[in-house]
């Protein structure tokens, strides 16, 4: 199961001419792309892209009725290896992963496709994860496309643009046999908005028609000394043709008076920013109209320098807005002034920040620098309200805490990370390596297990170096998605093959959990179109490694904490793994609440378990909570006037996985924690036992309060 179905809004692809389509925009890429006959589509999920995925998975209906391959690959290499099929047939062909992660793991498939060229048009679409909303490392696509020589775009965020781009970006592809890049930011991805729509259309050639009729051309295969000739036709061909569909079809647009001393250019993901700081300078109105000629670069990569050398002309000094770095676009546009001998100054990374997201404050506030140093005659047109001028904002960061991303409530990953900090207390501080999913939260405290992360999947791997044999064994971790992503062939091969003497936990919690819950080969679901329950441990014995010890419910943290040792400890030389199993409690709950919700609507008997803290057993040492971390357990001062510390509580928000509970029992902690069960819908007969006890109780509780020794004023 995904993060969210998308079946409702599946139903609006079916639109055609003379329709209007309103949506976000990753439903606009899915209608543009059915529009523009697509013929095969795959990726793989991963923020801020992760819902396009969802939205095929969920569309598969309609992609069967258009003869549309859907494949939800394995990895990013899986999908970008999918492009081979436009190279020699011409079917136009769509994948699309986050990047730039995802753009580095299809790297060697990519670079291939890049030299080769194509026939058919071949899209990548890239979710940009850069900025403030990011998960990631802060990188740019654009570095890639320039490497391979891949055409990048980077569409205005509205939905017009972007479904236009999905057109071009097909049609540049195969005007110049080349693949192209289609970025979309983290916000583009969820902007809504409406369009025309036009119909859909069936691929020109099915694949199962090109597969009955197959081609080849030892031309376009990446040997010598054909590999050499890749290399001069991007240039000498390929480019130029770029240039001309691109100038031909006026990707780049043109916002703004014709004739001024100064002008912007800007890659397209900035103009919503850029309008709106020139908004609030009094320089643009509500329409977009603007006083500032702009030049918005709906084409990253490659660059016309014909089409900028024309925009320069008349100018005295230009803004160049490229958010991130190295500021590859503003390098590129001051080589061809210099080139051409132009006296045009070019500003940029001097007057706005070199890293960073540019968000509309930080857009207002280097606008106004530039429009003072470059035109400030255009300064006093500013309309400023009477509070214009921005408040001192104090410096917060000594003051409030941070606040990084933790285990949801109930996360069976917790308690195996409760188990590694018992383990770790017997037997001294390990060496453990991270991975890429929710279990790098570990890191955090207040486990703070795991040190670095390489990759997804490249946990055990990580560990590389410390596998030779010490006195203690590695640790790494690895999840269930990151092990069929990557981790089968490029950690756990790695270690079988070097009899690595190390210890790896795989995380399965059913899903690919951090991209949406999405199923993967060893979920428990059955899925009508894949290939499910597959267990990790029988994969992992057959590459070799017979120490596999699979727990079924990680919730037991002693039993977890006494493999975790037994692993750690044993004489036996290889690798140990150990698959910790337990289903994602965030799925888990999405799957049983609605059920559950209906079940008590019905009038059924239902008990749902609470877990609490007895407040006169409590000591205040906090230790469980250094344990658990869980969100639910928290601080409770009582009214005791003889106690001061505050004691454990559970809020409301409590699923009753019973981790807490677990986790003091495993580290002999105060027995303070209990289980109450919640009765919905009671039988007749409890409900006359309730009464009886809490009559029994309230009798007791007043006789007790009666005696109580009272030391306040006499009447």
């Amino acid at each position: 199961m995904a993060e969210r179905s998308f079946k409702a809004e599946v139903e609006h692809l079916r639109k055609g001419a003379g329709e209007t389509f309103t949506g976000e925009g990753i439903l606009a890429i899915t209608k543009a792309l059915l529009e523009n006959g697509v013929g095969y589509v795959g990726g793989y999920q991963g923020a801020p892209i992760s819902h396009l995925m969802d939205v095929l998975a969920d569309a598969e209906e309609l992609l069967g009725e258009l003869g549309v391959r859907f494949e939800a690959n394995a990895n990013e290499a899986a999908a970008g290896a999918m492009l081979a099929a436009s190279v020699h047939y011409p079917i136009r062909g769509a994948i699309t992963f986050k990047g730039p992660v995802g753009v580095n793991v299809a790297s060697d498939a990519l670079a291939n496709l890049a030299s080769g060229g194509v026939t058919g048009g071949a899209l990548i679409i890239v979710g940009e994860d850069y900025g403030e909303g990011s998960s990631i490392m802060q990188e740019r696509t654009h570095a890639f496309a320039m490497k391979s020589q891949m055409w990048l775009l980077d569409p205005r965020p509205n939905l017009p643009s972007i479904v236009k781009a999905v057109g071009h970006g097909f049609e540049l592809s195969e005007a110049s046999n080349t693949p192209v890049m289609l970025t979309v930011r983290i916000r583009a991805c969820h902007v809504t908005g409406s369009f025309e729509c036009k119909d859909n259309r069936a691929p020109t050639l099915p694949v199962a028609e090109a597969l009955a009729n197959p081609r080849s051309d030892f031309k376009r295969v990446v040997l010598p000394p054909y590999s050499f000739v890749h290399e001069h036709e991007k240039i000498d061909v390929r480019w130029p043709a770029a240039e001309k569909y691109i100038r031909d079809n006026q990707l780049n647009e043109f916002f703004g008076p014709e004739k001024s001393k100064i002008g912007f250019v800007l890659q397209g993901g900035m103009y919503n920013n850029v309008i709106r700081a020139l908004q609030r300078l009094g320089l643009a109105d509500i329409f977009g109209n603007t006083d500032i000629p702009l030049y918005v670069l709906n084409v990253a990569y490659p660059l016309v320098k014909d089409e900028f050398l024309e925009f320069c002309e008349g100018k005295e000094s230009i803004l160049v807005i490229e958010e991130g770095q190295p500021e590859f676009i503003e390098q590129t546009l001051t080589t061809y002034l210099y080139r051409a001998g132009s006296k045009v100054q070019v500003e940029g990374k001097g007057i706005l920040p070199m890293a960073g997201e540019y968000t509309g404050q930080v857009l207002l506030d280097s606008i106004t620098a530039y429009l003072k140093k470059a035109a400030p005659d255009m300064v006093p047109a500013m309309v400023r309200a009477p509070n214009q001028e921005a408040p001192q904002i104090p410096d917060l960061s000594k003051v409030v805490p941070i606040r990084p991303p933790g285990f949801c409530t109930g996360c069976p990953e917790r308690p195996i990370f409760a188990a590694i900090k018992l383990v770790q207390k017997e037997l001294g501080k390990h060496q453990i390596a991270g991975d890429i999913g929710c279990h790098l939260f570990g890191s955090l405290p207040p486990f703070e297990v795991g040190g670095q992360t390489m990759g997804y999947g490249l946990g055990p791997a990580g560990n590389g170096a410390f596998e030779g044999g010490g006195k203690k064994r590695s640790i790494a971790m690895v999840g269930d998605g990151g092990f069929w992503h990557n981790g089968l062939s490029s950690s756990f091969t790695n270690m079988a093959f070097n009899k690595a003497d190390a210890v790896a936990v795989v995380v399965d919690n059913y899903y690919s959990a951090a991209t949406g819950g999405q199923d993967i080969m060893s979920s428990r679901a059955k899925n009508p179109t894949k290939a499910t329950n597959n267990p990790i441990s029988k994969a992992l014995e057959g590459i070799g490694i017979k120490w596999v010890r699979q727990i079924d419910r990680t919730y037991d943290v002693t039993h977890m904490r006494n493999v975790l040792r037994e692993a750690l400890t044993t004489p036996e030389k290889g690798p140990k793994v150990i698959v910790a199993s337990s289903e994602c409690m965030l799925n888990k709950q999405r799957r049983e609440k609605p059920l559950t919700a209906k079940a008590i609507k019905d009038g059924r008997r239902v008990e749902t378990p609470r877990f609490g803290v007895d407040e006169d057993i409590c000591t205040g040492d906090h230790a469980c909570m250094r344990l658990s971390g869980c969100p639910s357990l928290g601080l409770k001062v009582l009214d005791d006037p003889l106690r001061d510390d505050p004691v454990a509580s559970i809020d409301q928000s409590c699923v009753g996985c019973g981790n807490c509970g677990e986790v003091a029992d495993a580290a002999v902690l105060c027995p303070s924690f209990y289980e109450a069960r919640v009765v919905h819908n009671p039988s007749a007969m409890e409900t006359r036992i309730a009464k009886w006890r809490d009559g029994i109780i309230g009798w007791l509780q007043a006789r007790r309060a009666a005696r109580r020794l009272n030391f306040g004023e006499a009447a």
